[in-house]
């Protein structure tokens, strides 16, 4: 069977004068090789015609040339057969890529089915963390609500109980305690207990906090906020925490900052 890839040779063809485009200086050098060869074959010509009756006596020449022939005819078969091999072989390559081809295409499929899904998964998760925003913020709504309630109501039962409480550390109030706000620096700060009193002759400026169950960090925070109000009214302050609950490491930490304890079930 006969069967010639024209195709590929056309390929090859292809290639070929690609490979020459980009070797036209080699061209050039052969082309002038050719044209040297060429006035060799006319001359070689000359000598063909000379030879042309010596050509008649070449017979067992030409027998072996025709069984050169013959073998080549044999290899050109043997080459066809080859080429009809890869040619069979490429035919199952390509049947192999349509049916990678194939699988890549269900697998995208697949894959782009699950992150649809996964989107849609994510919507539904965002919309339900929307919603437990929405109930958190009203219980922190609630919460600061019910806070300031508790605080406020403390705060109330501080003014009236505090002067008596401060009388047994020697500290008289002048006038009444309030909740009262101080600008400090650009900032209105809202300070608890504030009012004013003796002690041992010396007028004093109060200050107090009031929270449910103090944390080290609130106590250094109001420490700190006395400070610039001793430096604002030139004068000592005397320092009062109101709770509910002490822990005893908070109670010990308040003694040590000379800051005065007072439980809430010591308020009438």
């Amino acid at each position: 069977m006969n069967v010639s890839p024209k195709k590929d040779f056309e390929i090859f063809e292809e290639r070929f004068e690609a490979f020459a485009e980009r070797t036209e200086e080699n061209f050039r050098r052969v082309w002038q090789t050719i044209n040297e060869l060429a006035e060799a074959q006319k001359r070689t010509e000359e000598r063909l015609n000379e030879l042309a009756e010596a050509q008649k006596k070449s017979e067992e020449r030409l027998n072996r040339l025709e069984q050169t022939v013959a073998e080549l005819a044999e290899a050109q078969k043997r080459t066809e057969e080859r080429l009809n091999e890869l040619a069979e072989a490429q035919k199952r390559t390509e049947e192999r890529l349509n049916s990678f081809e194939k699988q890549t295409e269900e697998n995208f499929n697949r894959v782009w089915q699950t992150i649809n899904e996964l989107a849609e998964a994510q919507r539904e998760t965002e919309r339900i963390l929307q919603g437990a925003l929405k109930r958190l913020d009203r219980v922190e709504e609630r919460l600061e609500g019910l806070s300031d309630t508790v605080g406020y109501t403390l705060e109330n039962r501080s003014y009236k109980s505090l002067p008596k409480i401060l009388a047994d550390y020697g500290l008289k109030v002048e006038g009444r305690l309030l909740r009262r706000y101080v600008k400090l620096g650009k900032k209105d700060c809202q300070i608890n207990i504030y009012g004013y009193g003796r002690r041992h002759g010396e007028r004093i400026l109060i200050v107090g906090e009031t929270k449910v169950r103090p944390s080290k960090k609130e106590i250094s925070r109001f420490e700190r906020l006395c400070e610039l109000l001793s430096q604002r009214e030139g004068l000592p302050v005397f320092k009062i925490f109101v709770a509910h609950d002490f822990p005893p490491t908070i109670e010990e930490e308040l003694h040590r900052r000379e800051i005065l304890p007072i439980w809430s079930y010591d308020l009438e």
